[in-house]
């Protein structure tokens, strides 16, 4: 499954919908850094490493802009840990 994940700023917010299902990643920003507070997946979407996309894509995002990111959020916080190369981009805290 390949997704489109987007940046909707009004809602704070990167997401991606799914047979009509939106999977999200909340943030706040300061500056140029996005703090990623929540990973959230409906239920009907789990099982399929949509959350893991869906943080790809949030950070792919965030260094296209030229933005960092603090993983304040526990999910990202594991993937980073099993995928080091996606810390570029890391802020310290």
């Amino acid at each position: 499954m390949s997704v489109e994940v987007l940046n909707d700023e009004a809602e704070k917010q990167f997401y991606t919908t799914v047979n009509g299902h939106q999977a999200v990643i909340r943030y706040a920003k300061t500056g140029d850094v996005y703090n990623l507070e929540h990973t959230f997946v409906p239920e009907e979407l789990r099982g399929e490493g949509l959350a893991e996309q869906l943080v790809i894509g949030a950070l792919t995002a965030i260094r296209k802009e030229g933005a960092r990111f603090i993983p304040t959020c526990p999910f990202i916080q594991t993937f980073l840990k099993r995928h080091p190369e996606q810390r570029e981009g890391e802020a310290e805290e």
